[in-house]
């Protein structure tokens, strides 16, 4: 038990993993779930359902577990050893996963389950692993069978270079300004940049490509040239337009002709369509023309909002021509003239421990438990460790890691750290682990760190993906929580709670300015209301053109041919801000090359509309000063998240809903109706 890795007693040890663990937990694991495939493959082992779930779930369970710990620490706390340790042993994890999903014996194992003798849940499941390992090459032999197998192996690799480069070059890049270069960025930035440079031993300000240092310059700074500086180095990262080391574009061929290899070996013509094969959508055509629709009734607003930006630009700040690195500049610079604030200004009376306690409020409120701080092994210091309790009992527990730093992967995301699941060897309830990481930057100056509403809403969003996994009362390891939620509804609950961002019963109680301690001013609140809706036709334009992208590039492109001509077609089909030739987005989109969204970035907008509709039932019921009613809050709860996966998710938006979901609720929400 003195590696850390294989200790399943009770909470992960983060805090004693070290890269020369991972090798030998791998090793080990991996003969076990070997000797548990061995087992319940063998002619004489029953065809049942608990019994395989005691012998081969139990071993790849911990397998899984423990190949998690790793895979995050890579995330959050990268380091060249690690990274090594990392990536000796995921051919052989890969290996494992690819060969389970598709060893014709368990298949037929699992096809002589008979389906009326389980529970609802579990035939749920059942249905979902017989889809699934038909969708592993379950069905292939010989030689397709091996292709297929080196194909995810290769995948696998490949994926994870690709995110590495994506990293390297984003914390490879550092720009030390002088002060007078700086003049409109925010003061907290400005300390943090003097205080990584003084860190550094440096004169200057050190500027960098993570989002609290990148975001601010390209939207506050008065300095063009410096914003030109920044936004080149940023829109050209891992690209053929950088540092080669890094460059991401042979990576994405590749990846693209392994994906289209592997759908013709399944038998589908492109992988977008085995892609949609677990998703609410019936086709990829479908989704293309879904997509396509909602471009041609946004498309007017973001035309409006272009020419109101280019007007204000030449009248306001004298920038006759703007370039791409001017557009942030000028968004918030209009925004502000129009609404008469900015998110400078906001920022102020978003502190993270006071916001934290009013999510922390809304949720309690809303979903009937109570949130209390508990205690875990970490791999930071500035990591937090919540439990989630009902009536005394615990429900989930999870890790809140929110500050950027350097080895830390970018953006912010939930993962699940074991799921809810009734054990099968020993009968014990098993209650379920989440992460919420974010990328905040830290306080100065003893302060605590302030979020912009953006970086608000991040948290919201990120804690409706843990309330899924979390709260869900389903007993069955694979449908319980997020697992086997179709890949376009497990936005849903996210986005449905950013909706409580702008309600002022809400905010209320989560803002107290850093200085005074006093709350935000219904006033300035009731202009970031105003303000909510700018410019959400060019953004959702952006969304469109990064979706339909993704599911043209897996669905009609040759894998063969240069992708760039293909971006540049959606862009002239759908976006009216046409960005310079050498931007190069495909090269650092990580979500459809390394991240399980390929052909299926379009969820985000499909859930969206899944989320704005489930909102509108709080908005009918909600009272007289808004604050949301309890009761739509317990039907929400018991219909979809703690549904989890264990039903489509059309079945769960009409238990909470009544009927299947429209279009109106997105639009009006969006001030697009």
């Amino acid at each position: 038990m003195s590696n850390p890795l294989l200790d399943f007693n009770d909470l992960p040890l983060f805090d004693q993993v070290r890269p020369e663990h991972v090798g030998p937990a791998m090793d080990e694991l991996l003969a076990q779930a070997d000797r548990a495939l061995a087992a319940v493959t063998a002619p004489e082992f029953p065809a049942d359902w608990t019994a395989i779930a005691r012998v081969l779930d139990v071993a790849t369970e911990r397998l899984g577990r423990a190949w998690g710990m790793v895979g995050h620490l890579n995330a959050v706390a990268d380091t060249p050893e690690l990274r090594a340790a990392y990536n000796e042993a995921l051919p052989r994890v890969t290996e494992f996963w690819t060969r389970l999903g598709s060893d014709e014996k368990l298949y037929a194992k699992y096809k002589a389950v008979d389906p009326s003798r389980l529970k609802p849940e579990q035939r749920q499941a059942h249905e979902n692993a017989l889809r699934n390992f038909r969708l592993s090459g379950a069905e292939l032999t010989g030689a397709a069978k091996e292709r297929f197998a080196q194909i995810q192996e290769r995948q696998a690799e490949l994926s994870q270079k690709f995110s590495e480069n994506a990293l390297d070059a984003t914390d490879a890049f550092a720009y030390y300004a002088a002060e007078p270069e700086l003049e409109g960025v925010p003061p907290d930035v400005v300390q943090a940049a003097r205080a990584a440079a003084a860190a550094e031993g440096r004169e200057g300000y050190k500027l960098t490509l993570k989002m609290p240092s990148y975001l601010p310059v390209m939207q506050f700074g008065h300095n063009r040239t410096l914003r030109e500086r920044l936004y080149r180095a940023y829109v050209t990262r891992a690209s053929d337009q950088g540092d080669p080391k890094f460059d991401n574009s042979a990576l994405i061929r590749e990846i693209l002709a392994l994906r289209q290899e592997e759908a013709r070996l399944l038998g589908y013509q492109s992988f977008a369509e085995v892609s949609v094969v677990t998703k609410m959508a019936d086709s990829p055509q479908q989704v293309i023309q879904f997509l396509r629709d909602l471009a041609i009734r946004a498309r007017p607003y973001a035309i409006k909002d272009l020419d109101d930006m280019r007007a204000f630009a030449r009248e306001q700040l004298g920038i006759a021509d703007p370039q791409a690195w001017d557009w942030p500049y000028i968004g918030e610079k209009l925004k502000e003239a129009r609404y008469a604030f900015s998110e400078q200004e906001v920022k102020q009376y978003f502190t993270a421990p006071k916001v934290l306690a009013g999510l922390f409020k809304i949720i309690e409120t809303l979903f009937e438990v109570e949130i209390r701080r508990d205690h875990a092994p970490a791999w930071n210091a500035g990591v937090e460790f919540y439990r989630i309790e009902r009536g005394g009992e615990l429900v989930g527990q999870f890790y809140l890691d929110p500050s950027a730093r350097t080895g830390k992967r970018g953006g912010a995301w939930m993962d699940d750290v074991r799921a809810r699941w009734l054990r099968p060897d020993d009968g014990r309830l098993q209650t379920p682990i989440a992460h919420l990481v974010c990328n905040f930057a830290d306080g100065v100056d003893g302060k605590p760190p302030l979020l912009t509403h953006d970086d608000v809403i991040t948290l919201f969003h990120e804690s409706g993906h843990g309330l899924h996994h979390m709260l869900t009362r389903v007993d069955e390891r694979d449908v319980s929580g997020i697992s086997g939620v179709e890949w376009d509804a497990v936005e849903l609950p996210s986005q449905f709670m950013e909706n409580f961002c702008w309600e002022w019963g809400v905010l209320k109680h989560m803002t107290a300015h850093v200085d005074t301690g006093e709350p935000l001013p219904r006033a300035l609140f009731d202009k970031m209301l105003a303000a909510k809706n700018f410019q959400s036709g060019l953004a959702t334009l952006r969304q469109i053109e990064f979706a339909l992208f993704d599911m043209l590039l897996h669905s009609q492109h040759d894998p063969a041919a240069d992708f760039m001509p293909l971006l540049q077609q959606v862009r002239e089909e759908v976006s009216v801000l046409h960005p310079p030739a050498f931007n190069r987005m495909a090269h650092t989109f990580s979500h459809v090359f390394a991240g399980g969204y390929a052909a299926g970035y379009y969820s985000y907008k499909w859930a969206e509309v899944l989320s704005a509709d489930a909102y509108a039932a709080f908005e009918e019921t909600a009272g007289q000063d808004g604050t949301p009613s309890v009761q739509t809050g317990r039907k929400y709860r018991q219909a979809i998240l703690e549904a989890g996966g264990s039903r489509p998710a059309m079945e769960s938006f009409k238990a909470f809903r009544g009927r299947e979901p429209t279009l109106d609720a997105l639009l009006r929400h969006q001030g697009m109706a």
